[in-house]
């Protein structure tokens, strides 16, 4: 991702969607631009307007931790816009030319798995950063199951959510979610301008969906730690849950999600249902897999 780019549209856009009312600031007559003036959101923030200019133009190489809270402040970001920003200028600041040497993959320890499936009643998964589930519980299998059986999505729920149509359905409240999506990856995208995975998945969903494109043009950024959710299951119906996550620092850039129930809910009902389902989806296939042996191999 080009940084400078980056910095001058983010800063650009956020700069837009304030007026001059919301900022304090008493403006008369017309005004030929949309949001704030470069000028105003420089006295608001204590610097120069050469000074803002040259930082809205991309360069945050050298800005200070001071400087860039006072145009947070001016700015009025949030707590997310605010990491983002600075995650902008860590990646502005050039490193030294040596040899890097590639980071492994995490992977799902045993330890890690066994614990998922000693949690019953809860759907739970892990997700890396670019939004492929690398691990889950039964249960969680179970409810992610169109995402998982999309060859397309390749177990994704970024490609699900925006080049599958059944995600639509899937997702009752698609709109909201989508642009969910589009504001983690961007946000896990300034945190790592230089991961492959993560900017080849966002570089294919801007050439591939119009629905992505545009979110991704507005340059918003959003944590994803708490929230409700709801989906509707092509095997049990509408669910309505409240999810927690879990970032794993042994693990960087996963994170686990669990999906939990209000007690005595339909939802709690219905999610006992999937279970049974799965459970009796996974015992016939045993069974099946023992009676094609046993015929292959009477002696078996």
């Amino acid at each position: 991702m080009d940084n400078h780019a980056e910095v001058s549209d983010f800063l650009r856009t956020r700069r837009a969607r304030i007026t001059p009312e919301q900022a304090g600031i008493i403006s008369g007559g017309r005004r030929r631009v949309k949001g704030l003036r470069r000028e105003e959101v420089a006295m608001l923030a204590g610097t120069s307007i050469d000074y803002y200019a040259k930082i809205e133009r991309g360069n945050l190489a050298g800005v200070s931790a001071e400087v860039l809270e006072a145009i947070a402040r001016a700015l009025q970001l949030d707590e997310a816009e605010t990491e983002h920003l600075n995650d902008l200028a860590r990646s502005a600041v050039p490193t030294p030319a040596r040899r890097r040497i590639k980071s492994p993959e995490p992977v799902v320890r045993p330890s890690l798995q066994r614990f998922l499936d000693t949690i019953t009643g809860t759907p739970t998964w892990v997700r890396n950063r670019q939004m492929d589930t690398v691990a889950t519980n039964p249960l969680g299998r179970a409810l992610l199951a169109p995402i998982f059986d999309d060859p397309g999505a390749q177990g994704n729920n970024a490609r699900f959510t925006f080049l599958n149509p059944a995600a639509r359905i899937y997702y009752p409240e698609w709109v909201s979610g989508a642009s969910s999506i589009v504001a983690s990856l961007r946000q896990a995208a300034g945190q790592n301008p230089h991961d492959k995975a993560l900017t080849g998945l966002i570089g294919e969903l801007v050439t591939r969906s119009d629905e992505f494109r545009t979110r991704w043009a507005a340059h918003d950024v959003r944590f994803h730690r708490t929230g409700a959710k709801r989906i509707h299951h092509p095997e049990v119906g509408d669910l309505e849950f409240t999810y927690e996550a879990f970032e794993m620092p042994d693990s960087p850039g996963w994170t686990m999600y669990a999906c939990t129930a209000a007690v005595g809910s339909p939802t709690e009902e219905r999610l006992a249902l999937l279970g049974s389902l799965a459970a009796s989806s996974e015992a016939d296939g045993e069974a099946d897999v023992i009676g094609r042996t046993t015929r292959e191999d009477p002696h078996a």
